[in-house]
């Protein structure tokens, strides 16, 4: 294993573990906006990843993912959530599941300013194939803000996808009668089996095509020169 692709696997994994830190914490700062106090009382509306580390989720999903070359996602502990404190608990469980993904679409576009702004201070002379210090710094910035813009616009619009135990179910279920809504809750524990299954078919290939189709124009040209040099 070559030290480029260790670099590359680094940076991917730190985007990725920024990325669904943030998702869990939207969700409960949005939750205690909405009245419950379940994350804060439990110490999970922090951004130290400690508190947030899933074995499987956050460190093994990813890392092999990235070895392999595979669409990068994974997942933090969940944030505890108690609807009851809510006053209406079904649009409350719509506002904090929509969050998450719109945490990580905000971060998408955020990081996109700020590494086009950044972009206009680097120097058009320069010559991402030289070898310095300061080039390839440069480089592996760029790289990581890159896969921040992509890896967060993926785990945005795969927690959107309605089935549970993903973001998406919560907001159909709002919009479901009481028997669509009885629906959703007994799917919540072979959820993880269908997504798998959804992945190994190949069912989402062309939404992760469109996305990176997406990641590409957003960055532009002279971005991802800098990035794959």
């Amino acid at each position: 294993m070559n030290i480029d692709l260790i670099l590359d696997i680094a940076l991917s994994l730190v985007a990725v573990f920024m990325a669904i830190v943030l998702h869990e914490v939207a969700h409960g700062y949005m939750a205690l906006r909405l009245g419950d106090p379940t994350a804060r009382n439990l110490g999970r509306l922090t951004l130290n990843p400690l508190a947030h580390i899933d074995p499987i989720g956050t460190i093994l999903v990813p890392v092999i993912l990235a070895i392999i070359g595979a669409p990068l996602f994974g997942w933090a502990k969940p944030v505890p959530i108690n609807p009851r404190n809510f006053r209406d608990p079904f649009r409350g469980m719509l506002l904090v599941a929509l969050a998450g993904p719109g945490t990580n679409i905000a971060l998408a576009l955020g990081t996109v300013i700020f590494g086009r702004l950044l972009l206009l201070m680097v120097p058009q002379s320069l010559n991402p194939a030289s070898v310095s210090f300061g080039v390839n710094l440069l480089t592996a910035f760029f790289a990581l803000l890159g896969k921040l813009v992509t890896i967060n616009l993926f785990l945005a619009v795969l927690n959107l996808i309605p089935i549970p135990p993903l973001d998406g179910s919560r907001v159909l279920t709002y919009f479901l009668p009481t028997e669509g809504r009885r629906i959703m809750l007994s799917l919540e524990r072979y959820g993880f089996i269908i997504v798998l299954a959804l992945f190994y078919l190949g069912v989402l290939d062309g939404v992760f095509e469109a996305i990176w189709r997406l990641g590409i124009e957003l960055l532009g040209y002279r971005w991802l020169v800098l990035m794959f040099t």
